[in-house]
């Protein structure tokens, strides 16, 4: 099955699934936020989860339209890993050692693998603080992206989508340690 065609699957399942999930919570919440009065206790993370929502809804979109995130086809894979860092509800640092733009297809697989991890450390590690850090040595592109949860980790996906494109995944995940994912891509300037 060729990219594009795999692309356009993935769109219509993000079209017709994700988002249109996502869509039905965003109602729910601002039914429930319209009927609280803006000195409740539960209104400021009602607002939050809303907007938290809409910009999930938003990615999704670009997404889904096969399109890269803006920030990371304007201003490059750092930038834009910056910007999902800011969104982490898990704290995030950002170590950057790289020399500049890698090619677009590169840039696009490093965000998306760093986009999972990331989202991995929120949903499962229970973890108070992660780090990216991103490193290249003639051309190849490493990413570790560490967390101090509970560990235990096991992301096939991202096994999936580094052996897609041509790259090697470390997992250490020792019980009770944090998790320790490296993944090393190859590509061009």
């Amino acid at each position: 099955m060729t990219q594009a065609v795999e692309r356009r699957r993935l769109a219509r399942d993000l079209h017709d699934g994700a988002q249109q999930s996502l869509v039905a919570l965003m109602i729910n919440l601002r039914i429930a936020r319209g009927s609280l009065p803006d000195s409740s206790p539960a209104a400021a993370p009602l607002d939050e989860a809303i907007a938290a929502a809409t910009r999930a809804i938003e990615e999704i979109r670009a997404f889904s339209y096969g399109l890269h995130p803006p920030i990371l086809s304007r201003r490059g894979l750092v930038p834009a890993v910056r910007a999902l860092a800011a969104r982490s509800p898990v704290p995030v640092t950002v170590t950057d050692a790289t020399s500049g733009r890698f090619d677009a297809d590169l840039e696009s697989n490093a965000y998306f693998v760093i986009a999972e991890a990331l989202t991995n450390v929120a949903k499962h590690a229970r973890a108070d603080q992660a780090a990216v850090t991103l490193t290249e040595d003639d051309g190849t592109l490493t990413i570790v992206v560490q967390d101090d949860g509970v560990g235990g980790a096991c992301p096939r996906s991202l096994r999936d989508r580094v052996a897609a494109y041509g790259g090697t995944l470390l997992v250490e995940s020792p019980a009770g340690a944090g998790t320790r994912v490296t993944a090393v891509l190859r590509g061009h300037r």
